[in-house]
């Protein structure tokens, strides 16, 4: 049995059946996907709370040396010492909401992990993407377990193995979970693509945990 953050790899499922979830047939890779974390309403529901009510901003980042806006919006919360640094920015959660911390026990249910952290991304329109990247900064430490809740508008996930180039497709929809773990961040990349279609607006919560110094159990 594989060690996963401090975890047993395969308690990941056990709290839901076959039925409810979808294996991405990936290698090098432990990817599951939930159509249905949450009902219709209660997902159309936590969109609008959340959308009116997180602290969204546009931050810039640095890539290949060049400063530029993140082509989203987005906001981190999570425990008073979740701080998360990628692409030369620095993240200091903002306190957890009632809504945030109680879509985070869901996912925690499910996942059979602790969360200490969840970065909130807001696409307003098909021209708001995020590029190729792993999440494999050193604060979440080995073979993190990501948990990706999904609201609003459907769109493509994209993965890349980045050995091989093979590319898999997944489209996350209104109230989904993704589940990636293993050696999934340690072989893939993942990303969502621009669209020229008028799309809506989409969130995304990744909830993750992140380790201080000292603390890698």
């Amino acid at each position: 049995m594989e060690q996963v953050s401090g975890i047993v790899q395969q308690d990941l499922w056990k709290n839901i059946t076959a039925e409810q979830r979808i294996v991405l047939p990936m290698k090098d890779a432990e990817v599951f996907y939930m159509p249905q974390l949450l009902q219709q309403h209660e997902a159309s529901q936590l969109f609008t709370t959340l959308r009116d009510s997180l602290g969204w901003r546009q931050d810039r980042i640095r890539i290949f040396g060049k400063e530029t806006a993140i082509p989203r919006l987005q906001a981190w919360y999570g425990d008073r010492n979740a701080v998360y640094t990628y692409s030369g920015l620095q993240m200091v959660p903002l306190p957890w909401t009632e809504a945030l911390l109680k879509i985070k026990k869901q996912c925690e249910n499910v996942c059979q992990c602790q969360f200490n952290a969840v970065l909130a991304n807001l696409y307003r329109d098909g021209s708001d993407s995020m590029g190729w990247h792993s999440d494999d900064e050193p604060e979440l430490g080995a073979n993190p377990v990501i948990a990706s809740v999904s609201l609003g508008q459907s769109r493509d996930f994209d993965f890349r193995h980045k050995q091989t180039h093979e590319k898999y497709r997944v489209a996350l929809e209104h109230g989904s979970l993704l589940v990636m773990a293993g050696d999934t961040q340690q072989y893939w990349q993942h990303g969502i693509s621009k669209r020229k279609a008028a799309l809506g607006e989409r969130i995304n919560l990744t909830f993750r945990r992140i380790y201080t110094c000292g603390n890698k159990a």
